[in-house]
């Protein structure tokens, strides 16, 4: 009632509207008393002219003040007639690379509607803005990988648009085996495989890797670095199998280490990867090639890095020298070939002296008779 809003029963103000952008979800809360004071309840609050009754308000007196709340999934058929628009812009930061960085902003507007009948009416109508926005371009940096992946939030000022992004590595192209990194470390070639994906995301977004990359340190501010994987190049040793097409990207690449640590016993690195999420109908446009993405992906090293997106799990770790090395066939099977080579030219020389020793011989006799 009313009169049980005290001083709450006031005229309209912009902050009356409280708008939580959620991770599936979008929560509004409007104070009610300011509502009612104007000649309106809850029931009259429409969101976005929509009738439906999983779009109406509902009454949430445990709070204080108590409040008319909206909630709606993130999803474009089901967002009760919430509008997306997907705005792109210059990269920053660790984004500087890139030249199209794409935010999509969930907006829409809550009005009342008016039950007087007749020609006029004393009420004013009500309208309450809301707006979400949520990046499509995320850091995963995947620190230390040794036994488990993990999940993280991703938090953003204005919301997150998906409630985890994870990277878990496996053993076998059918990504059903966890890779399992002993503490003296894995063999060098060793295949690698990389799962990144998205959960609880909305159907009209697919991943997409634009650059993924290996350094000594977990944030490479001032570290060698290795690029597994750039918008528009990528080592020849690294394999995508999957990157744009769905909720998941898969890539592998044979397990490595790094020269300058060349004098220890193990080769320690970590594995970060820039994912964007991109609407499936323009992922396509973001796997083309210019000439100035080509050049700011091979150029630019890999700085600026901070944890605002940043997914952590134990290191990658290969094994440096080992007398179970891949590489020792290799050397041992040269070596036994040089041998070979070289008892058979001394055994060429030895032959050629004894015929010419014989030969001397045989003149020497003849001569000796004559």
């Amino acid at each position: 009632m009313l009169s049980e809003c005290g001083t709450e029963a006031r005229r309209p103000k912009v902050s009356d509207i409280a708008v939580e952008c959620g991770t599936t979800s979008i929560g509004l809360a409007i104070e009610i008393c300011p509502v009612m004071y104007t000649g309106y309840n809850e029931t009259l609050l429409i969101l976005n002219h929509k009738l439906d009754p999983a779009c109406r308000a509902t009454l949430d007196e445990s709070v204080t003040p108590p409040v008319a709340r909206f909630n709606f999934p993130l999803n474009m058929t089901h967002a009760c007639g919430s509008v997306f628009r997907t705005i792109s812009s210059a990269g920053t930061g660790i984004f500087s690379d890139f030249s199209n960085i794409q935010t999509v902003n969930i907006s829409g507007v809550v009005r009342s509607i008016d039950p007087t009948t007749g020609t006029i009416t004393y009420n004013a109508e009500l309208k309450y803005y809301y707006s979400c926005a949520y990046p499509l371009e995320y850091l995963i940096n995947n620190t230390q990988v040794d036994v488990s992946a993990s999940s993280i939030a991703i938090k953003d000022n204005n919301g997150s648009f998906i409630s985890t992004l994870s990277m878990e590595l496996f053993t076998d192209i059918n990504y059903t085996q966890l890779m399992v990194i002993p503490q003296l470390g894995i063999e060098l070639r060793t295949s690698v495989y990389v799962e990144v994906k998205a959960t609880n995301l909305t159907g009209q977004y697919h991943v997409l890797l634009d650059r993924c990359y290996a350094s000594i340190s977990p944030l490479p501010s001032n570290s060698s670095f290795f690029n597994l994987f750039v918008p528009c190049s990528k080592d020849r040793f690294t394999t995508m199998i999957e990157n744009g097409d769905s909720q998941t990207a898969r890539f592998h690449f044979p397990a490595f280490r790094f020269i300058e640590q060349q004098n220890e016993t193990v080769s320690t690195y970590f594995l970060h990867c820039i994912t964007r999420l991109c609407e499936k109908s323009t992922c396509s446009t973001f796997k083309q090639c210019t000439n100035r993405r080509k050049r700011n992906a091979l150029d630019t090293p890999a700085v600026d890095i901070t944890e605002t997106y940043t997914l952590t799990s134990p290191e990658i770790i290969t094994k440096a020298e080992t007398t179970e090395s891949k590489e020792k066939p290799l050397v041992a099977e040269e070596k036994e070939d040089d041998s070979t080579v070289g008892l058979g030219v001394a055994v060429g020389i030895l032959a050629f002296a004894c015929l010419v020793a014989l030969s001397v011989s045989a003149i020497f006799y003849k001569r000796l008779r004559n």
